[in-house]
């Protein structure tokens, strides 16, 4: 069963159409709801045209399969949540989890407004709140999330987040107390080693709140869990067939809705490799959405693109939006494959450098501007200069920019038509004047 909760997003129902505000940023309509343009509005058509297109619900789909991984592990138990619609409040998204109000996250030069009351969800954490009280104790929430971000190969602005949670009430602790048994019985049977380097104490405590007792137990159940919702994901790779033990890690964390918090990583290939963040939930949120006082809850979040680039070995995050059958057919529900590449297709890089005008321009800025020029098309953009002329004081900026698809090679002439209006949209953009 997959549980929707509030108005679910489909592609076909979908309606976007925007206004032009003085910054030259658009307001939004969305599901037919105009959300009007302010000084906080920093999204553009490039972002806007993700919203929708639901790759993570896409049967055959890499992401879609890892999801699908996750759940099966969890089994019946944990509720499968999907199709939330991806526009929140700044209250939903960072309010109700404990951000502090100085939180770098909340700047518009990091996330997505539509407006300064509305934006698009960072993380599925936007959503634990209004789940839990819908009365739902052990849940997984599978979504799209979107942060402005570098352009690279590892980083897109817009990927999947897992959300993973369960509550437990004090007369369910002793049998909270044998599933704890039952699932470290199991992880000694198998081929895993895990270092916990974590500790709890003053930088990472138990909150004061909980039953000492409880806490612990509910602790050690989220240690236990993950562990082997790690090794049912990854025990298979062919890199630990025969090659000693799948070595997991945790380490102490911050995240301001869970104490104590950990990271917990995976070595790959000779690196660890960090795989998601968790914790015993703030007590605060669990109160926001109506759950007893004595409950005591976990919860972790994972990127799907961060795993299944390592599950399927797929080089550049762009590929898993890309409709070429020749990405597409190699993948089947439930069965993780080594993705074969096709031909590689050449790349071209290009420099543009600008004198910066009246106001400094963000570099997630100049990130955006770029991918609503060339969308799919860029690769890579890497600032490479950064220069205050000593007479004038005027400061300027340098970017390299790699142009490559990843289904076809790119002429000449396309590569400099990019690069042209490239160079006209960051004047439009951001009054600038090219070098």
């Amino acid at each position: 069963m997959i549980v929707t909760l509030g108005r679910g997003v489909r592609p076909r129902a979908l309606h976007i159409w925007t206004r032009r505000y003085s910054n030259g940023i658009e307001g939004v309509t969305y599901n037919n709801v105009f959300y009007p343009p302010d000084e906080y509005t920093n999204i553009r058509s490039s972002i806007l045209s993700h919203l929708g297109r639901n790759i993570y619900l896409q049967k055959d789909h890499p992401i879609a399969i890892v999801r699908s991984l996750i759940e099966k592990h969890f089994g019946s138990s944990f509720v499968p949540i999907t199709a939330l619609p991806p526009i929140v409040s700044p209250q939903q998204n960072f309010d109700e989890l404990e951000f502090p109000l100085d939180h770098p996250g909340r700047r518009p030069s990091d996330s997505y407004y539509l407006n300064k009351d509305w934006m698009l969800r960072t993380h599925t954490s936007a959503h634990e709140v209004q789940v839990f009280r819908s009365g739902i104790p052990k849940w997984l929430l599978s979504a799209d999330v979107y942060r402005r971000d570098e352009i690279d190969r590892s980083h897109y602005p817009v990927f999947h987040q897992m959300e993973g949670a369960r509550v437990v009430e004090p007369s369910e602790m002793e049998d909270l107390r044998k599933e704890n048994d039952e699932l470290a019985q199991s992880l000694a049977a198998v081929n895993i080693q895990v270092e916990d380097v974590s500790t709890i104490g003053e930088k990472n405590p138990y909150q004061p709140w909980h039953n000492p007792d409880h806490a612990k137990l509910v602790n050690d159940n989220l240690k236990h869990s993950l562990n082997g919702m790690i090794y049912a994901l990854f025990g298979g790779l062919a890199t630990h067939k025969g090659k000693g033990p799948l070595q997991v890690r945790w380490i102490d964390a911050y995240f301001p809705w869970t104490s104590p918090s950990y990271e917990v990583e995976v070595l790959f290939d000779g690196k660890w490799l960090e795989i998601l963040g968790c914790g015993v939930m703030q007590q605060a949120a669990l109160t926001r959405s109506s759950v007893p006082k004595d409950n005591v809850g976990w919860a972790f979040g994972l990127g799907l693109e961060r795993i299944a680039m390592v599950l399927f070995q797929v080089p550049d995050i762009r590929l898993f939006w890309s409709k070429d059958a020749r990405f597409l057919e190699q993948f089947s529900d439930g069965t993780v494959t080594q993705f074969k590449p096709f031909s590689k297709y050449p790349s071209s890089s290009k420099d543009v450098s600008f004198w910066l005008g009246e106001r400094e321009v963000h570099e997630n800025d100049v990130y955006d501007i770029v991918r609503e020029v060339a969308g799919g098309l860029v690769e890579e953009v890497k600032e490479v200069d950064r220069f205050t002329h000593p007479k004038t004081g005027k400061s300027s900026r340098a970017y390299r920019v790699t142009y490559r698809s990843m289904e076809r090679t790119l002429t000449g002439e396309e590569v400099n038509t990019l690069h042209n209006d490239l160079g006209l949209k960051l004047i439009e953009a951001f009054n600038v004047q090219l070098r």
